[in-house]
């Protein structure tokens, strides 16, 4: 409770426009009282709304709480959605009047790294963001489940923009049961198919898990750079250290192409290399890599190992160039290429990656051969 009206006082002192909701079938109480004198204290613009007014005259509703001395009521149901769409209204026109130039910051800020912090619960989600920010943002505590949506957070570090994207937890399938829990699982998943760098962070305290993998496997499937964070590392003995280094090695060995970074949040130790990573990341996912480029490195590759024979056809690999962007798409032209094997494709994708020094980024290689203009069909 304590942290939690902490963030309540923090987030009053950074708004713009306070909505104060009271619940208008209880009636006024002591604690709205307390509240109001708060509020007033902060210097705050403040919108009283008086909810749960569904089938009540807005007289009978709303008369007790002029006592508060906060101007007229908004009179909604969040349930039915009475008078909601015009308390939007009249807070965004509200907010906009103080602040003109508020919808050009919300663009600067969107030009930012967007980075998403997703793991399994308590893992030190919430702790790292708070690490990172150098301030309490958001609820750091030790019970699973304390972060239940997606918070988005715009910051700026060595003078570079960024949005920390604070996710839920994700557990195992069969330990989804709430529907809010379920909701939660859904935004974390859009957060990491929204964002530019995913941070999957691990507990070193705990065994790498299926789900560890299932979360990364989606990562991976999205396309989406990623740095890998094992989070309190401090502690450990040497030899712990080196058994969590090759499980990590055994059961991720699908995100080579990723950073992995030991660090603690809580003890903000390794956190500018993270951050580095994340930076390197987000540059190899975003890389403008021209057709001269593309086509020189190909040739390289197939002059050090051809494609294998599939009977006596060789797929001839031709030129290459870029076909998209986060992640970065080679799209190769050339001849029968329907048979290059799945080795000579990773073949290529590691030629590529350490040309161009594609670090934390996957890379998706597509092939599309040419007609043979002989053809009969």
């Amino acid at each position: 409770m304590h942290q939690m009206a902490k963030q309540t006082k923090q987030a009053v002192a950074e708004a713009d426009i306070i909505i104060f909701i009271v619940d208008g079938r209880q009636g006024l109480t002591p604690h709205d009282k307390t509240i109001t004198d708060f509020l007033r204290k902060s210097g705050r613009s403040v919108m009283l709304v008086v909810n749960k007014s569904e089938g009540m005259k807005y007289t009978s509703v709303a008369a007790e709480f002029y006592e508060l001395g906060l101007g007229d009521p908004y009179v909604i149901s969040a349930a039915h959605g009475d008078g909601v769409m015009d308390l939007v209204d009249e807070s965004l026109n509200l907010a906009f009047a103080q602040r003109p130039n508020d919808k050009h910051e919300q663009d600067t800020s969107q030009s930012g790294v967007k980075i998403a912090i997703v793991g399994r619960p308590n893992v030190g989600k919430s702790t790292l963001v708070n690490t990172v920010l150098g301030e309490d943002r958001v609820i750091a505590f030790d019970m699973p489940g304390t972060t239940r949506d997606s918070i988005e957070i715009p910051f700026e570090r060595e003078g570079k923009h960024y949005t920390l994207i604070d996710t839920a937890g994700i557990r195992r399938r069969g330990k989804v049961f709430e529907a809010i829990e379920k909701f939660s699982v859904v935004k974390t998943l859009q957060s990491i198919s929204e964002a530019n760098v995913v941070l999957l962070l691990l507990d070193a305290q705990q065994d790498i898990s299926e789900q560890d993998a299932h979360i990364a496997g989606f990562v991976l499937e999205t396309g989406r750079a990623l740095v890998v964070g094992v989070n309190k590392w401090d502690g450990l003995t040497s030899d712990k250290r080196e058994e969590i280094k090759m499980d990590l090695e055994r059961k991720l060995s699908f995100l080579s192409f990723a950073k992995f970074h030991f660090i603690s949040a809580l003890k903000s130790t390794g956190i500018s290399p993270l951050m580095k990573s994340i930076d390197a990341a987000y540059v190899a996912a975003m890389a403008d890599l021209t057709t001269p480029k593309l086509t020189r490195a190909l040739i390289e590759a197939v002059e050090h190992q051809q494609p294998r024979r599939k009977g006596s056809i060789r797929p001839k690999l031709r030129y290459a160039h870029q076909g998209g962007q986060n992640p970065p798409i080679v799209i190769i032209h050339g001849n029968a290429l329907n048979f290059v094997e799945d080795n000579y494709k990773r073949y290529l994708e590691k030629h590529f990656r350490e040309t161009f020094s594609l670090t934390g980024t996957p890379l998706r290689i597509e092939f599309r051969s040419s007609k043979n203009p002989f053809s009969r069909n």
